[in-house]
């Protein structure tokens, strides 16, 4: 539990750290040297086209992030009719009393509450993903992974320039890092050069990670599932997959497709009102 916890301060910080790199490098180094081309325009220049990108990338990614924090499950400990005698800790899956807990319902120990359509706990942001912040929460991957994939693109052209070296072959990426390694020890390769080369890696690996597991939410989503669901093996009651993908993504879905906006509200804290 002290590892977890450990973790779940460590990656936020990690991720930010990142972040923070990757709008470093495409502010200061990528972009300015895509106005090396006199013969395009100001307005319609690689460079303010890849920077209006990136920045819309990184504004939605950043804003789904601090929306997925913000956004913290509901704790319905309070709400709930344990039982006489009854601990939250006791009752965890719902099992101990099962008449008055709500479908979905998990304690998580880290966050210590109880959330509603419990998916998993994020240690990327330090919190659990529920009803409340699913949608941020998949808004988020989605743009990381596209402001990563944007990044590695600018990267290797940037590579190419500076090394005047081309990407035609497709074994020239997989051979770049290797080749780098032995030139940057024999001190043929300069040491920004090399980080630069390591990021493209990372990004390459970050973007890819966050869109597998976009598509593999998104895939639960359409069956109406969640992981916690899945990997508890419970049943689910089969509905049509509009209506599992407006149950996440609300009706407003291509608002919270361009802009990063605040989650619908959840199915228990509807029926709480009424």
């Amino acid at each position: 539990m002290l590892v977890l916890r450990l973790l779940n301060v460590v990656a936020p910080a990690y991720f930010l750290c990142i972040s923070l790199v990757t709008f470093v490098l495409q502010i200061f180094v990528f972009i300015p040297s895509m106005f090396r081309d006199p013969s395009t325009t100001p307005l319609f220049s690689p460079a303010l086209l890849h920077g209006a990108l990136f920045l819309f990338l990184s504004a939605n990614a950043l804003g789904n992030y601090v929306l997925v924090i913000q956004n913290s499950p509901e704790d319905l400990g309070k709400d709930l009719n344990l039982g006489k005698g009854a601990e939250v800790a006791d009752w965890l899956d719902g099992s101990r009393s099962p008449g008055s807990a709500l479908p979905s319902t998990h304690f998580c120990r880290l966050c210590a509450r109880v959330t509603q359509r419990h998916d998993h706990h994020c240690f990327f942001t330090g919190n659990c993903i529920g009803s409340r912040n699913m949608r941020n929460f998949i808004m988020f991957c989605l743009y990381t992974s596209l402001a990563c994939l944007d990044s590695l693109v600018a990267g290797m052209a940037y590579i190419s320039a500076t090394l005047s070296m081309s990407f035609a072959d497709p074994l020239a990426f997989l051979t770049l890092l290797p080749h780098s390694i032995s030139q940057f020890f024999s001190g043929a390769l300069l040491s920004s050069e090399m980080f630069v080369i390591l990021m493209l890696y990372l990004w390459l690996g970050i973007g890819l990670a966050c869109a597998g597991f976009c598509c593999h939410q998104m895939l639960l989503i359409l069956r109406g599932q969640t992981r916690y669901q899945v990997r508890k093996g419970m049943l689910v009651r089969a509905r049509p997959w509009r209506e599992n993908l407006q149950e996440v993504f609300g009706k407003k879905w291509l608002i919270g497709l361009l802009i990063p906006v605040q989650n619908v509200e959840s199915s228990y804290h509807r029926q709480k009102e009424k």
